[in-house]
């Protein structure tokens, strides 16, 4: 086998400070919205939850049940997503109950279902869809975190108004949309259904979360309906100047631990990686170039949701033996992103894997290749470099070396050790 380069351990300095009572500034940015005059005693209030690892969702949620309860309304959640949990409502729910979004923590029923209405078309003629529950509570809250889309770039791209289009349209809207999508521009669809389900769909308001690059929230807003536009192009910008990333815009082989829903709707964010555009290499927008890519996991919490793997080009035998193929399936097949799914090439153990992807190297490359190990997509604080990378740190104040450059570490069985998190 070849022989394998020696990394050190590196930590990551990113910008964002975390807020110390996410409960408290949930419930002060509500506050500042006024809905009492808006929201009468006795009536029906939809609060949206996702289908993504949103830090502290689950508290952010139980604080705006909270909330409306202070207004002698009643709060009812809402499992706002397109085709996660495999196209199911005992699936979705299945998905914000394991967040700990459930009855007993945020005292709120969860009503959970696919049917949908057909609340109005675009001028393009494309049919409106909304959760049927939230259509028929008294008012919407819309919750969801603002950050950078894996697919689509634009001054609106991931956050409140993807969670009134793709989350609250459910598995026939999120259907629908990107088959659009790919006829019209992302922008384009967004605003016009964004447009339609403010008017005519009871929202009441918005909470906008941002995270900063160690996954920990930093920034709550409450949103007035009318400003949803302009506030969250302006909470993008935020978002993405906080966005984690790779140390180098350059390595050879990429490992990442594992991947999954919870960690990005991709799977395995694109704006990371590099593959925003193509699934195997960068494109000329990309700020980002990963040669090869080896993927050794899936997350507990993605339930064998493997969209994204097929943005690797290598992967062990224990991580396709983990994928439920329906529940993948169908989720890529909804997104018009097939090739997301599909299996890269399969080794026994992540050192055959290794090895393999150091053997498809450009010449001369692999015997000083630029290497990286990640947790996954998300976690980027603390990493694996491959000493090669040694001479790049110099005048770098926003990295830490906390090791020696050392052998990589395998179990008995021949995988490799993860990132410690």
């Amino acid at each position: 086998m070849q022989e394998l380069p020696q990394v050190f351990r590196v930590r990551q300095l990113f910008e964002g400070s975390a807020i110390e009572d996410v409960g408290q500034k949930v419930k002060e940015e509500l506050l500042s919205l006024n809905l009492n005059s808006k929201i009468q005693p006795g009536q029906t209030v939809a609060i949206t939850a996702g289908s993504r690892g949103i830090s502290n969702i689950a508290l952010i949620v139980k604080s705006i049940c909270e909330h409306v309860r202070s207004l002698e309304a009643i709060p009812i959640i809402i499992p706002a997503m397109g085709s996660h949990g495999g196209a199911t409502a005992d699936g979705q729910r299945n998905i914000v109950e394991k967040y700990g979004i459930t009855e007993d923590y945020t005292g709120a029923e969860i009503r959970s279902s696919l049917k949908t209405v057909t609340v109005d078309k675009t001028k393009q003629g494309i049919p409106v869809f909304f959760d049927k529950n939230a259509f028929e509570a008294d008012h919407v809250i819309i919750c969801n975190r603002v950050k950078a889309h894996t697919t689509f770039v634009g001054e609106i791209e991931s956050g409140l108004h993807k969670m009134m289009l793709i989350g609250l349209g459910k598995n026939e809207g999120a259907q629908y949309y990107h088959k659009a999508i790919q006829v019209f521009s992302f922008g384009e669809i967004i605003d016009d259904v964004a447009d339609i389900v403010l008017e005519k769909c009871n929202i009441v308001a918005g909470l906008a979360i941002v995270e900063n690059g160690y996954d920990e929230t930093s920034i709550i807003e409450g949103v007035q309906p009318s400003d949803f536009r302009n506030r969250e192009k302006e909470l993008l910008i935020q978002s993405k100047s906080f966005m984690p990333r790779l140390p180098f815009d350059k390595t050879g082989l990429l490992i990442i631990d594992e991947l999954g829903k919870d960690i990005s709707g991709s799977g395995i964010d694109t704006n990371i990686i590099g593959r925003k555009f193509y699934s195997h290499q960068a494109s000329e927008k990309d700020d980002v170039s990963c040669h090869r890519i080896f993927v050794r996991g899936l997350t507990k919490e993605t339930n064998g949701n493997a969209c994204g793997i097929g943005l690797a080009e290598f992967t062990n035998q224990r991580t396709v033996d983990e994928i439920d193929f329906h529940t993948t399936n169908i989720n890529v097949v909804t997104a018009g992103h097939p090739a997301a799914g599909m299996i890269p090439l399969v080794f026994q153990t992540d050192r055959e894997a290794i090895d393999a992807a150091m053997k498809s190297m450009p010449l001369g490359a692999a015997n000083n290749v630029e290497l990286m190990q990640i947790s996954n997509t998300l976690h980027l604080s603390e990493l694996y470099l491959s000493q090669t990378y040694l001479p790049w740190m110099e005048g770098r104040a926003d990295l830490e070396i906390l090791s020696e450059p050392d052998e990589m570490e395998f179990d008995t069985e021949g995988n490799l050790l993860p990132v410690k998190r």
